[in-house]
């Protein structure tokens, strides 16, 4: 079934018609070789483009002299990346303004154009499907969700699912949606488009979303793993504005990071990088969902949470999760107290792993701990700083995000936008 909400759009632009569409428009990222080569000239552009868009969303509406000068770069330089995309119409230049009294011709600033090319994005989880139509500003237009049975459902009926909620949400007037963006919450291959594996949703394991949904739809699918497109949402549009490095740590039923390094999403070899929840905290430990023993996900999940509730006589314990069992704790109750901390300590091992071996500094956490509010984030902050050896740059920091958080959804529309600006030049 599929739900859709649908919000008013801007106007498009005067004489803009939808743009012809493609069968077959899958465009997976290229795959670097092993041996050192030289950068060349297109993948130059599509680095300088991201990082001009990325300046843009950090500071705002600039003119071109602020951005060479944000840059360091000619304003020739920048010229030629900003010409390509106002004729695109991702980009629109405002009317002129006198700074301070400066003689001369006034500046015009640029910014992202709220009628320009829209973009789907879509968060695809166990037994559950998001999508929507983000603006290049970054404004939700309209929203659709739809399920499907994460372990009896076909190829087919998920493929289907996932779909209908991407066409219910394509714009029936205006320019054509610039393509399709999709942070899945299991392992992928973001060369190939497919899912490898989903613990929590088996069924899901082996579909070939990408290539298959864009043959669907027409327009190009760019595929990552929940984690990272929520990481690039923090930075493009969350917490995450302005760090150059960071890990965004999803936990809840399940735990994974998407890694900012020096303002680049780090994703590892066909995408095989972020899978944290299956890193080992205890070789003696519980056997995870994966096969494996002793993972984080072990001891740091709604799973665990569960056990532990049930076995401590907690009430509601098979559905409890973070935020009613930090009311309990409010409330006075011993048991959920001792839990709660035990949780606390249980998430902070995985955060001092991960400061211990790339030091991000910043840890902005989404998911269902953020429930926990104000002293639950205290608590896993003060056992982070309890386990990190003393190190240069000064000590961790953790930030909740917002309950209400669409950073997976947005950083699935600056995933379209950071993948497909190779193709208007």
């Amino acid at each position: 079934m599929t739900h859709t909400e649908k919000a008013r759009r801007p106007p498009s632009p005067e004489g803009a018609s939808r743009a012809p569409v493609a069968r077959g428009a899958y465009r997976p990222p290229v795959r670097a070789g092993s041996a050192p080569r030289l950068i060349s000239q297109s993948v130059t552009g599509r680095l300088n483009r991201t990082r001009l868009l990325q300046i843009l969303y950090d500071v705002g509406p600039s003119s071109r002299a602020e951005l060479a000068r944000l840059a360091e770069v000619t304003k020739t330089t920048i010229g030629s990346i900003v010409q390509p995309l106002i004729d695109e119409g991702i980009l629109v230049e405002g009317p002129p303004q006198r700074v301070g009294g400066q003689a001369g011709k006034p500046a015009r600033p640029i910014w992202f154009s709220p009628s320009g090319r829209p973009i789907v994005a879509v968060h695809v989880g166990p037994g559950m499907v998001r999508a929507a139509l983000v603006s290049p500003v970054g404004s939700i237009l309209a929203q659709s969700s739809g399920e499907f049975s994460p372990v009896r459902a076909s190829h087919e009926q998920i493929l289907d699912c996932i779909a209908d909620c991407v066409e219910s949400v394509l714009p029936a007037d205006g320019p054509a949606a610039l393509g399709v963006g999709i942070g899945v919450g299991g392992m992928v291959d973001t060369d190939e488009g497919r899912i490898i594996e989903v613990n929590l949703a088996p069924r899901l394991s082996g579909l070939p979303l990408g290539p298959l949904l864009s043959h669907r739809v027409g327009l190009p699918v760019h595929l990552d793993l929940h984690p990272r497109v929520q990481a690039l949402g923090d930075r493009w549009f969350g917490a995450g504005r302005r760090v150059s490095t960071f890990a965004s740590v999803y936990c809840g039923e399940a735990i994974g990071a998407g890694f900012v390094m020096d303002g680049s999403v780090h994703r590892g070899e066909g995408g095989a990088g972020g899978e944290v929840g299956h890193t080992i905290v205890d070789l003696g430990g519980a056997i995870c969902r994966c096969g494996r023993r002793g993972c984080w996900e072990t001891i740091a999940t709604h799973r665990w949470l569960r056990s532990q509730a049930a076995a401590a006589r907690i009430p509601g314990a098979r559905h409890l999760t973070t935020g009613p069992l930090a009311r309990l704790a409010e409330e006075g109750s011993a048991e959920a107290a001792a839990l709660l901390d035990k949780y606390a300590r249980n998430i902070a091992v995985g955060l001092v792993n991960m400061q211990q071996t790339i030091a991000p500094g910043l840890f902005i956490l989404h998911g269902d701990v953020v429930a926990g509010g104000e002293p639950f984030r205290a608590l896993i902050e003060r056992y982070v700083l309890q386990g990190v050896a003393q190190r240069p740059g000064g000590e961790p920091q953790l930030l909740f995000a917002s309950t209400t958080d669409d950073m997976t959804l947005l950083g699935a529309a600056g995933l379209v936008l950071s993948q497909s600006l190779e193709l208007l030049t």
